[in-house]
């Protein structure tokens, strides 16, 4: 049975993806990034080694001494907490931050990958995992966007792809064709609800993958926190790009969303309108 290494960060990802896995015939062991990663990781992987986020060298030598071969990342990791007392990198995280030329996303996540490549762990993608749970496209609740949020959600599109481009962020917040908030780096649901606090009710949600997305990692992810973060600020449409996007607990989701009167849409390309 191949082993798959999974390092794991905060949400409901992880425990899915490992989950996948095991269906695919894969035994996982798990690092769970502390302090991010759930307990209850530990009940969907066969074991499981719990490694403070910033200890890079004990993450690796931990996937490495478990004969894994490849490995997936899965679950955020907030970058906000490099600005914060919470982790301390140790000597190798150190030496890998200061080889970067700048600290954007894709420049840390780049450079792990290839320290991982260096021990032999091939780094996979996300998306291997995740064919139940990549969003579909069309609307995907009873009710339809109206005419004002669709031009919303083309508005925002090129907007959220072109921050997606920078390596800013993955989601806009818009109401009557303006930019609410676009995310940074603290994340999709404090920048809804920053968006939302300007926007008043009815906000329109985007959230699509980068145009040079990895799919090894930061795919974008949509589950019960972004609804619960959207009903607070009464938003009233969530536009999510399809076929490149995970949508966590997709069939409560939907349901929650329509209960909230909260329009759920996919979108494959560039909308026009």
């Amino acid at each position: 049975m191949p082993k798959l290494g999974l390092i794991a960060g905060n949400g409901d990802l992880p425990k899915a993806i490992a989950e996948e896995a095991r269906k695919k015939g894969y035994e996982i062991f798990a690092v769970g990034l502390e302090p991010l990663a759930e307990k209850d990781l530990s009940t969907v992987v066969d074991e499981i080694k719990w490694i403070n986020v910033g200890k890079l060298g004990d993450i690796i030598s931990s996937l490495k001494r478990s004969g894994a071969k490849e490995a997936v990342m899965a679950g955020k990791v907030p970058k906000s907490l490099l600005y914060k007392s919470k982790i301390t990198p140790d000597i190798r995280a150190i030496k890998l931050l200061f080889s970067l030329k700048d600290r954007s996303d894709d420049s840390i996540l780049v450079a792990l990958a290839k320290e991982l490549k260096k021990e032999g762990i091939v780094l996979l993608n996300t998306t291997d995992f995740t064919d139940s749970l990549l969003t579909p496209e069309g609307v995907l609740t009873k009710k339809n966007p109206t005419e004002s949020e669709w031009k919303d959600i083309a508005f925002g599109w090129t907007i959220a792809k072109e921050i997606g481009r920078l390596d800013i962020g993955q989601t806009v917040v818009i109401k009557n064709q303006a930019v609410m908030a676009i995310e940074a780096i603290e994340g999709t649901d404090e920048a809804v609800k920053r968006g939302g606090a300007l926007a008043g009710s009815g906000a329109v949600i985007i959230k699509v993958s980068k145009p040079q997305q990895d799919m090894r990692f930061d795919v974008p992810v949509v589950g019960p926190e972004t609804l619960r973060s959207m009903i607070a600020i009464n938003a009233r449409v969530l536009a999510v790009e399809s076929g490149k996007s995970i949508m966590l607990k997709k069939e409560d989701l939907i349901k929650d969303a329509e209960k909230a009167d909260i329009t759920i849409v996919g979108v494959l390309d560039t909308p026009t309108y």
